[in-house]
Formats: C-alpha cells, structure tokens, sequence
C-alpha cells in the first residue's frame, strides 16, 4: 500500500514538473509578469483573485506598462497607462477589436448584441445600432431638445426637495435613463414608476456583478461556479428581468396601430428584421434586437448617472468651483434662457469642470477585455492571435506622465494659460479603437446639459448627516460614491435674500462677491 502511495505522489510530482517546463515555455511567448504555477497560474497569491488599480500599478513599477497575469491557464496582458494603451488599440485597430467569449460573458449575452458580442456579429449589431441612433437624432437638435426637457424635469425633482436633505443618485439615474428610454422605446417613465424602478436596480446588480472575484472564478471554473450562489447569480436572474421587460415592449410596438407608430431603435430595428427576413441566416433577430436594446439601455444609464453623481459630491466638497462655474453661467449667459449644448463654447470654465469630473472619477474600474483576432504587434511585443488582454483605461485618465496633478481635482487640466478649453490626447473616458463607446456624443450632451442646468439653478452642500464622506469608491463594475446626502438651495432664494435664512446669502457673497441684497 506504501510503495503504491509513494507511486502516485512520484507521478503527481512527475506532472507537475511536466506542467510547470511547460508552461515556463510558454511564458515566453507573452510579456513579462509574475511567476504562475501549473492549473493555477497567478492564483496562488489571494490578491490576484481581482484585478485592482493598485495591483495593476504595483505590477506596472515591477515588469513594466505591458505585463502579463495568468489566471489558472489562460494569460492575460496588461496594458497600463496612456501610452501602452494608446499603442494597443489604434497602432493595429482591426487585429484587436474582439471580444473573448468568457464563460460569464457567454452567459449573459450569449454572442449577441453589441456589448458582448464579437467577431461578425458585432460588427452588423455595431453598425445598424450606429446608423439607427444616427437616424434618431444622435447628434443632431431633436435629441437635444429632449435631453433638454429631462434637464429641466430633474430640475423640479431637487426643487420639490424644498433645500432639504436629499439622496441625488436615483433622481439621476431615472433622469439619464430617460433620455435612452425615449431613444430606445419611443417615451420617458414617470419617476414614480415601480417597474422602472426595478430596472435600474437590476441593471445596478448586473454591473456589480461584472467586476468581482466571482467573475473572476467564473471564468475560470464555469461548471462549478453556475451551482454557487452569488453576485453573479443575482446578475443573471437580474438579466431575465430586463430582457423580459424589453420583449414586453416590443410586443407593444408589434401590436400598435402603425397610423400610432412614433420612429424609435425597437420600430427600425423591427423594420430591419421584415426586411431581411428572407435572407438565410440573417443577423437581425429578436434574440439579438433584445439584446442590443439590454445594451443600449445598459450603457446609456449607468454611466452618465454615475459621472453626475461624482461631480454633485465634488461641487460640495469644493465650493469655491461650484462657485465659479455659476458666476462663469451667470455672466456669459442670458438669465432665463435655456442652456443648449453649443453654449460649451461660452463656458471654457464650466466645460473644463465637467470634463475634469469625468477624468478625477474615472468611474470604470478598468475597462473591458479585448481579443486579438489576428497576430499583431503592441510596442515591441508579438500578440498572437486568440489572446486576451485589458487595455487599463482608468490607468490614462490617471497617468502621472500626462497629467499634472493626476490625483488632484483641478479643472485646470482642461484650460491652457488664457484660460480657454483644451482636450488632452490622454483623455479617453470613451475609449478608442474600433470598439469605442458608439453613444459618447449622447453622453457629453447629457453631462453638459444636466450638470450646467443643475449648478446654475442651485447651491449644493452637504446635509449635515454626510459631513464624513470620502472620495474613495465602492467597487464595481462602475466605481460609485459612497452614499451621501445633499441640500440643494435654489439660487433665487440667495440672489433676493430672502430673510437672509440659513446664512445662504452670506455664504454665496463671500464666493461671489456680491453686494449686500437691498430690501424694500
């Protein structure tokens, strides 16, 4: 019995030395990084089990701005900072513009829609979804306008809190939501609605899931991982939830009186569908018209309502800003006229704070992954082909080789010496390559619009109950602050002084030095 323990230890010792050759030859094939071991690759230290922005840099300082992480047997590149991931994804577009089809990715989309999706697929989803947006005013006046009206609704949402203490996250949320609801559905949900309601916060779980340690083991270790309960569980049933709710509405559309028709993404993609129903194995499907829509929805929400609430907490936490961008409005603006996105250009000041919101943010955690879909070359490296690797967006935004004070929040890293609105090339919070954000034209509109509306209509600070709050992120699939309160106090209420209450006149005197209110 001995000598037949001793056998099978000896073998097991046999296969690991075996694995582990192996896999030191195949180590130089890929950049440099830390050592793996056989089966488990870079797991056998608990802090490669997520990919942190501290990991990234730590790894960074040791094996340079393109390293390699193994999880179990499957390498993984980095590409850290502005540089490397400027390099990456616009020396050879083409060649990296997949998708790896991980298991958790497989899963939640399957292949289809945009988001998710790679090779041929993506490319007609991209294409009509472009196109289709194109055609329903991205860009263009109409859309604008209804941006316009959400600003103005989300106006009234804070003003109803009558300066009292407020939580701005959902109101945002339900406000940015709104805009792609219009695009996507053909209309807006109240505020009040429950069912609208439960969307967002299950699209909330979805990206809470997309970025944790049980996305990392359900890469690696799919069959056990789909009988384990989890945040990836609660991702999925969250999923069902809204493509449920999306197939509700396409059958209202199907069903709707075509003299009621209004033009929406769900009545062209319809229309494409009738179109191409003939031609064998056509890309355009109900399968795939959900899932795009789960897409658009998705990123269309998320993200823009997560940048607002980052630059509400800011404009507490720095009112001498929020006290410029207002006079900046006040002054080069015609009181009681809307504000309309080419007003930018007026607001060199306020353009630069809403960008450097953006950067200081940097509410991604990393990126998405990408696919090599051919041999291509990064800098001085060979990429084959079938090999996935993470562009580090957030690495650019913070990059100390690009920007001044990269930890610092400065607007200044938006306006040259005069004072005029300048773009740096490392500035990238959409994304490059072939697969940047399709709805970052949307995006901006949306930011200017609600932001500019907001801060010229009311003083922020915080309620005396989030006094403590810190700029660190929960983490996610999209980093959020932490939760806070805020008093929003209209601004007409300081400019007449009414009763002088609160001291709010003599706070915005000292920040905009005013003259003292005269009373009749």
């Amino acid at each position: 019995m001995m000598a037949l323990s001793s056998i099978f230890l000896l073998l097991v010792l046999c296969l690991l030395i075996v694995q582990l050759v192996k896999l030191q030859l195949r180590r130089r094939h890929y950049p440099p990084g830390p050592t793996p071991l056989p089966f488990i690759g870079c797991l056998w230290h608990p802090k490669f089990f997520q990919l942190t922005r501290e990991l990234l840099i730590e790894m960074s300082k040791i094996y340079g701005n393109i390293f390699t992480l193994w999880f179990g047997p499957y390498p993984l590149i980095i590409l850290q900072g502005y540089q490397a991931v400027k390099d990456g994804l616009t020396t050879h577009p083409e060649d990296v513009s997949g998708r790896p089809l991980l298991p958790f990715f497989k899963t939640l989309a399957n292949n289809k829609g945009i988001l998710l999706s790679t090779g041929l697929t993506w490319k007609q989803q991209r294409r009509f979804s472009m196109a289709a947006l194109k055609n329903l005013g991205l860009g263009k006046s109409a859309l604008e306008y209804q941006i316009q009206e959400e600003a103005e609704s989300l106006v009234e949402v804070f003003r109803k809190s009558e300066g009292k203490p407020m939580n701005p996250s959902f109101a945002l949320n339900l406000a940015v939501s709104n805009v792609i609801c219009a695009v996507v559905f053909g209309h807006r949900f109240s505020t009040e609605d429950k069912i609208f309601h439960h969307l967002l916060e299950a699209m909330e779980k979805i990206f809470n899931a997309s970025d944790s340690v049980m996305f990392n083991l359900y890469n690696i270790f799919p069959w056990i991982m789909q009988h384990v309960p989890g945040r990836h569980q609660k991702a999925f049933c969250s999923r069902d939830i809204v493509q449920s709710f999306i197939r509700e509405e396409i059958k209202k559309h199907q069903e709707a009186d075509h003299r009621e028709k209004t033009q929406d993404f769900i009545h062209l993609y319809l229309d494409e569908i009738e179109k191409m129903k003939n031609q064998p194995k056509s890309p355009y499907d109900e399968k795939n018209m959900v899932q795009s829509i789960f897409d658009l929805f998705l990123g269309g929400t998320e993200t823009s309502g997560t940048t607002l609430h980052w630059g509400l907490l800011y404009m507490v936490l720095y009112p001498d800003i929020q006290a410029k961008v207002q006079k900046e409005i006040d002054t080069l603006l015609t009181p009681g006229q809307s504000i309309c996105y080419e007003d930018r250009k007026k607001l060199p000041y306020t353009n630069a704070v809403i960008h450097e919101i953006q950067r200081f943010s940097n509410i991604i955690s990393i990126g998405m992954p990408r696919f090599c879909l051919r041999d291509t070359k990064i800098q001085k490296f060979h990429i084959k082909k079938g090999t996935t690797f993470f562009p580090n967006m957030a690495s650019a935004l913070h990059d100390p080789n690009e920007w001044e004070a990269p930890l610092t929040f400065d607007p200044n890293h938006f306006l040259d010496k005069d004072g005029n609105f300048t773009c740096p090339e490392a500035f990238i919070p959409f994304s490059m390559g072939h697969r940047a954000c399709l709805g970052d034209n949307l995006a901006k509109t949306e930011l200017f619009l609600f932001f500019s509306n907001l801060v010229q209509t009311f003083n922020f600070h915080l309620a005396d109950g989030s006094k403590d709050i810190k700029l660190d992120p929960i983490w996610g699939g999209t980093l959020k602050p932490h939760s806070f309160d805020i008093c929003a106090i209209p601004r007409e209420a300081h400019i007449s002084g009414l009763n002088g209450r609160c001291g709010y006149w003599d706070w915005e005197s000292k920040q905009l030095g005013l003259p003292p209110p005269t009373f009749a």
